[in-house]
């Protein structure tokens, strides 16, 4: 935990700022090396062109040499013993296979003994070769691969700037990483593409030999909180997790999704690896190419700018008023939340999803009609399942009506 500071502290280029007591440390670090920047331009992507993005004026960004050495130092010795460099986009290849290999040296030239440190990467799969295949595999990375499906449902939405389809350049990849002993899983935006074919996309995920999936649901509006063409509903969404839910059953042992992997860690008393369905919004940072730090990925707004890494330190950082402020936006009380069954396991759901329609934090979260299907759905049956593998009861799941802070 970060150590408590009674002074104030100097935030650079927001002023003195009152420092917090003992909050949570910064867990990993999701990298923005080539920023927003993409060279694909998929029709539903909310992270390029958008109005908030602090660097929209500028058309080209690289993180500096000098920018990875410092963010890589001072991280290594903040997060010792374990340590989580995770790189996404826009599209983080585009920083080049030479950055890669310096962000190697540079995290064995500063690691210390007995540190582990973990690296990831979100892709589009479009520049994956044999040379990057043979990187990621020599030095255990994960990835993950952005596929929506079969052709037809990949190509309605991921095209490139030519407007083109990019199925078939992202299918040779999956063959180059599958011949490289890669590993890798699959992240599948559902659309209305998609989320009426729960049973296609499982058996197509399956063929490919993949066993670990994870599904975004879209949700994106218009100035006046209509939803766009593409964004699901939260029936369509809760449908789809019921469906899937029944088709991963007999494979639960041999397939991944990752919504089923997050409710049996909650079910067993363990920290989710989403941080959707943590108490508060804490686990992470991003860090843009320029080096500046903001809390959460769907908010890279100037509004919550937490510092920048080449003039912050990381306990600085942690402590920030501003990142205690964004955290408890999850714990903002809501009536229904108060009374549900399912409050100790989803904790509000995601800001995002409860910002996103009105841009107010104290709304419901959009697919909370879809939690609760899937919930009734899967809790009973995981909770059984939970039991068997920890040879116990698990612990039942406690109510919150304050914020954990």
């Amino acid at each position: 935990m970060g150590n408590s500071n009674p002074l104030p502290v100097l935030n650079a280029g927001m002023g003195l700022m009152p420092a917090l007591g003992t909050t949570p440390r910064i867990g990993s670090l999701l990298i923005k090396p080539a920023s927003a920047v993409c060279n694909l331009d998929c029709e539903y992507c909310f992270y390029l062109d958008r109005e908030a993005d602090p660097y929209a004026s500028l058309p080209a960004r690289q993180m500096t040499g000098e920018t990875l050495e410092r963010l890589v130092e001072t991280f290594l010795f903040y997060s010792y013993p374990n340590s989580v460099f995770a790189f996404q986009g826009g599209e983080p290849m585009l920083a080049g296979l030479k950055f890669y290999r310096r962000l190697i040296e540079l995290e064995k030239e500063h690691g210390r003994d007995g540190q582990n440190v973990s690296n990831a990467l979100q892709t589009n799969a479009m520049l994956i070769d044999e040379e990057w295949a043979e990187l990621f595999h020599e030095y255990h990375w994960l990835l993950g691969v952005s596929l929506d499906g079969p052709a037809e449902i990949h190509d309605r939405y991921r095209l490139n700037k030519g407007g083109q389809p990019t199925w078939k350049r992202v299918m040779q990849s999956v063959e180059i990483l599958q011949k490289g002993r890669v590993d890798f899983n699959i992240l599948c935006v559902l659309n209305q593409a998609n989320v009426e074919k729960p049973r296609e996309l499982y058996k197509f995920y399956k063929s490919l030999g993949v066993d670990n999936v994870q599904f975004i649901p879209l949700s994106e509006f218009f100035p006046d909180g209509s939803p766009m063409p593409f964004t699901i509903t939260p029936q369509q969404y809760g449908r789809f997790l019921c469906d899937t839910f029944d088709l991963w059953w007999p494979d639960r042992r041999k397939m991944r999704i990752r919504f089923f992997d997050n409710l049996a860690e909650a079910l067993a008393g363990q920290r989710p690896g989403s941080c959707t369905l943590h108490e508060t919004c804490d686990s992470y940072v991003v860090v843009e190419y320029n080096g500046d730090i903001y809390p959460c990925d769907f908010f890279v707004e100037q509004d919550w700018k937490l510092g920048n890494v080449t003039i912050d330190s990381w306990p600085e950082i942690a402590r920030r008023q501003r990142r205690f402020n964004f955290a408890s936006k999850k714990t903002l009380a809501r009536p229904e939340c108060q009374v549900c069954e399912y409050q100790g396991i989803c904790h509000g759901g995601c800001p995002k999803f409860r910002h996103a329609r009105r841009r107010s934090f104290e709304d419901l979260d959009y697919f909370c009609l879809a939690y609760k299907m899937i919930y009734a759905k899967a809790v009973g049956p995981l909770r059984e399942e939970v039991k068997k593998i920890l040879g116990h009861e698990a612990p039942e799941l406690a109510m919150h009506s304050i914020s954990p802070y």
